[in-house]
């Protein structure tokens, strides 16, 4: 059973390719535009084992909110595509993760109903050219369009570099360890037979 998907979207704002493989070794080819963007993909690949490859043209003489924001509508259906019926998944995740002086919890489901809760601070508003605030855009349009439960608590954190890793890391955790096939497990899971 191939868990891979591809999708394809062109704006006026932005144009897109993205592929994923959910049974990957966490390799990425990424080309955003924007360096500490391409980072964050780049790590979220390597932590959750998933193969990503984006390429994306988007409109970065307005700013980076569209290719940000685009990006992750594409992620989140590409991750809903490959899982297809959700059959044999372990469905949640979570993560609390360190990162020097900072502190992540994630938890999610995917158990289909999105859901996106942000409990973060960001203490600067830039990164290098990045807006801290797409953090939260980005992580809101991925768990929409994946049909994501996904509950994100910063309890810690000065520096924002380290918050807006953390977040990506332990998202990558949770997320490897919820769309991880379960050997014990060949059915949806849910006992309503379907999610």
């Amino acid at each position: 059973m191939s868990r891979r998907a591809e999708i394809a979207r062109k704006t006026r704002e932005t144009e897109i390719r993205l592929a994923i493989d959910l049974d990957g070794q966490g390799r990425a080819e990424v080309a955003t535009g924007i360096g500490f963007l391409d980072h964050m993909l780049d790590l979220l690949a390597r932590h959750s084992l998933i193969d990503l490859t984006v390429a994306c043209q988007g409109d970065l003489h307005v700013d980076g909110h569209h290719t940000t924001e685009d990006i992750g509508i594409c992620l989140g259906q590409a991750i809903d595509q490959a899982l297809g019926n959700r059959a044999g998944i372990r469905r949640y995740g979570h993560s609390i993760l360190p990162m020097d002086e900072t502190l992540v919890t994630v938890a999610l489901d995917m158990g289909g109903r999105p859901y996106w809760s942000w409990e973060v601070t960001m203490p600067t508003h830039r990164v290098g050219d990045f807006d801290s605030e797409l953090a939260a855009d980005f992580w809101q349009a991925v768990a929409n369009q994946a049909r994501m439960n996904l509950h994100v608590l910063l309890h810690r954190g000065r520096n924002t570099h380290h918050i807006i890793e953390a977040i990506f890391k332990a998202t990558a955790r949770a997320l490897r360890d919820a769309v991880e096939l379960d050997p014990r497990s060949t059915g949806v899971p849910s006992t309503k037979g379907t999610l």
